[in-house]
C-alpha cells in the first residue's frame, strides 16, 4: 500500500507502526482545525496509525454556523445547496479544489469525512470508480464516513455517484440520535460490504474507546 511508518519499542522488540495518509473533510460551516479537534478525541492507539491531513473547504460560510457556541471562526463550506437538497452550487469547483490539493500534497490512501464532508467523501469514491472525479490521483483505498448521507441529485455528467455498488472499502459511523441516521442507513446500500460502528450519540464525531466493541473495528481498518 506504500504506507509510511516508524519503529517503536515494545519490550525488547521493535515493531513498525504503519501509518496511512488520510485526507479529512470537515462538516458544513466548520473548518479543518475544528475537525482536527473533534477527531482528536479518538484514542492514541488509533491516531498514531494515521497521518491525518485536515483541509479547509474552498468557500467561506455564507451564513450562520451551528458550532459558533463551541468553536471560533473562520468557518467554511464545500458547496452550497437549495432547501430541498436537490440543487448544488460550486460542486465542480469543489471537486477540482480537492483533487488539486491531493495532487500537490498526496498521495493519500483514503478519505475521512464528517457531515457535509462525509456526504462528499462517499460521493467522491463512487465518482472516482466511474472515472468522473479524482482521475489524476491514485484510487482511494478506503473511506471513513461519520454522520454521512447520499446526495439527492445526480452528480457530474448527469451520472449518479451511486448508480452501481461502490467497491471501495468503507467504514461508517452512525449515531442513534443523529438526524441523518436514516440517510446514513440508506447510504450503506451503495457500498459493498460496508463496516458499521454504531454509537448512542447524535450528529457528532464520537469518541473512540467509549466501549470495547469500537476498538477492534477501527483498529482493524488501519492496521
Amino acid at each position: 500500500m506504500g504506507r509510511g511508518g516508524k519503529a517503536e519499542g515494545e519490550g525488547n522488540e521493535m515493531k513498525e507502526v504503519v501509518r496511512v495518509r488520510v485526507l479529512c473533510l470537515h462538516g458544513f460551516r466548520t473548518s479543518g482545525s475544528i475537525l482536527q479537534k473533534q477527531v482528536g478525541k479518538w484514542e492514541k492507539s488509533v491516531l498514531e496509525r494515521m497521518d491525518l491531513c485536515f483541509l479547509d473547504a474552498p468557500f467561506p460560510a455564507e451564513g450562520k454556523s451551528d458550532v459558533e457556541d463551541h468553536f471560533p471562526p473562520p468557518y467554511y463550506e464545500w458547496f452550497q445547496f437549495n432547501p430541498q437538497f436537490t440543487e448544488y452550487r460550486n460542486m465542480d469547483e469543489c471537486l477540482s479544489f480537492i483533487e488539486e490539493y491531493m495532487i500537490k500534497n498526496g498521495p493519500f490512501h483514503g478519505l475521512l469525512g464528517f457531515s457535509q464532508g462525509a456526504i462528499l467523501s462517499a460521493a467522491l469514491t463512487g465518482l472516482q470508480s466511474k472515472g468522473l472525479a479524482l482521475t489524476k490521483v491514485p484510487p482511494l483505498q478506503f473511506v471513513i464516513i461519520v454522520g454521512g448521507a447520499k446526495f439527492k441529485a445526480l452528480l457530474h455528467f448527469n451520472q449518479s455517484a451511486y448508480s452501481s455498488a461502490i467497491k471501495c472499502p468503507s467504514l461508517h459511523f452512525i449515531g442513534d440520535k443523529d438526524f441523518l441516521k436514516p440517510y446514513g442507513e440508506e447510504l450503506l446500500k451503495s457500498f459493498v460490504d460496508p463496516v458499521v460502528i454504531r454509537h448512542p450519540m447524535g450528529h457528532t464525531v464520537p469518541r473512540l474507546g467509549i466501549t470495547r466493541e469500537l476498538r477492534p473495528s477501527i483498529r482493524f481498518w488501519i492496521e
